[in-house]
């Protein structure tokens, strides 16, 4: 097996650390596949709300996770394709005006027009992740999604730029090459994870992404088959566990498993007579309590964050039946029992957990689970860059038309 179709995903998360290996398949390069080869989990502490707080824990969790991939794919990779996420990570819009050179419109104009929009300050400590074409429009006339070809003598785009903070990017990239790997790329994980979950059809009708981990929570809408706002909150599955501890009196790894174990987030679920064995101190004695107070407790904190969610919604201009396709949940915390039910009512449109499905063979049923959709989407990501040919830093525009028409056209089709 050549290292050449290899590709990797590599997603750092504040309690795990998932990466996936994959080989390159499927018709290329109009419709790359990832054939999932290998799979590590580990532990990791070292990240807090996507940002690294120690590189050695963070470089021992990579080195471990990888190790893991490679073991089960039976290859090595060199470097690996890594999301990134949390409250340094930010997205506007931005505006580009050319005049058109000839009688009709060229890559060369669009190209132009492209990093016109590119060329804002980003401020300080902020470096460029995806610069994401909306539309174009040309002479005024608005809604286009590839003007090459056209007659006009103004050309302008609407751009969505997504930028994160140059240090938290710098030590994810750190901890990385300390466990021996390159970074390929950085990709922002909502996005990453709407490859693998999200169909077309959901993207062009309008649907939310919620992506609840450890630290934080990833909020991404989708409309017109385009990303329309992104968001990152700062409860997630930690506080779960922080409440737990409190309600319970039990240590922070012994509330973990409770989660686990007995956890559900919809408290009608539950068989109100089902009680639970706490763990317990010598001085404590032995302990038991309902299974339906541990449901009651996560019920409550999940239930205050799918409401920080929803207003997060509204404020997007997505609130009450702007998302005919509704809302799709991934990250660690996804996988509790009861989380589809409380979405459902907390936000009264339709919900489903997403597994990872699209585009993906080879060893499918070891990423059925939300928490994966990130790393997953990672590899798809890499695979269609792969793919295409392209080379590294100008993914989105900006290249000569042979190599760059198909890319183009599927990152318009996909954002």
């Amino acid at each position: 097996m050549t290292d050449r179709r290899l590709i990797a995903g590599l997603d750092l998360g504040s309690t795990k650390t998932c990466a996936v290996i994959a080989e390159l398949a499927g018709d290329l390069p109009r419709a790359p596949l990832a054939k999932i080869l290998g799979v590590g989990l580990a532990k990791n502490s070292g990240v807090r709300r996507g940002i690294v707080r120690d590189i050695d824990e963070t470089t021992r969790s990579v080195a471990a996770a990888l190790k893991d991939a490679e073991r089960m794919a039976g290859a090595r990779v060199p470097d690996v394709t890594c999301g990134i996420a949390g409250e340094h990570v930010a997205a506007r819009s931005s505006a580009g005006v050319v005049a058109v050179s000839g009688e009709e419109i060229t890559p060369q104009d669009v190209a132009r027009v492209n990093e016109v929009a590119r060329a804002v300050s980003l401020g300080r400590d902020h470096e460029l992740l995806h610069d994401i074409p909306q539309e174009y429009i040309v002479d005024q006339q608005k809604g286009i999604s590839d003007p090459v070809g056209m007659t006009g003598t103004r050309l302008e785009v609407e751009m969505y730029l997504v930028t994160a903070q140059s240090t938290a990017a710098q030590n994810l990239r750190k901890s990385v090459q300390r466990a021996g790997y390159r970074v390929a790329d950085l990709v922002l994980e909502p996005l990453a994870a709407s490859y693998a979950i999200l169909s077309d059809d959901e993207k062009e009708l309008g649907v939310a992404l919620v992506e609840v981990g450890g630290s934080s929570t990833g909020v991404a809408v989708f409309h017109e088959g385009k990303i329309r706002h992104l968001a990152s909150l700062k409860y997630a599955g930690s506080h779960v566990t922080s409440d737990l501890v409190q309600g319970l009196g039990v240590t922070q790894s012994d509330a973990e498993r409770l989660k686990e174990r007995h956890g559900a987030a919809y408290t009608p679920l539950v068989d109100a007579g089902e009680m639970v064995s706490l763990p317990s101190t010598p001085g404590q004695g032995a302990r038991t309590a309902s299974r339906e107070l541990v449901a009651h407790i996560i019920h409550q904190r999940v239930d205050e964050i799918f409401q920080l969610v929803a207003r997060e919604f509204e404020r997007a201009g997505y609130g009450a039946g702007r998302l005919p396709a509704g809302v799709v949940l991934s990250g660690g915390t996804a996988h509790l029992p009861g989380m589809v039910e409380l979405a459902r009512e907390v936000f009264a449109v339709p919900v489903r957990a997403g597994h990872p499905e699209l585009g993906i063979s080879g060893l499918v049923d070891s990423v059925q689970a939300p928490r994966y959709a990130v790393p997953v989407g990672l590899v798809l990501y890499a695979a269609r860059k792969s793919a295409q040919g392209s080379a590294p830093g100008v993914l989105f525009g900006g290249a000569p038309e042979k190599i760059f028409g198909p890319l183009k056209r599927w990152l318009q089709d996909f954002f």
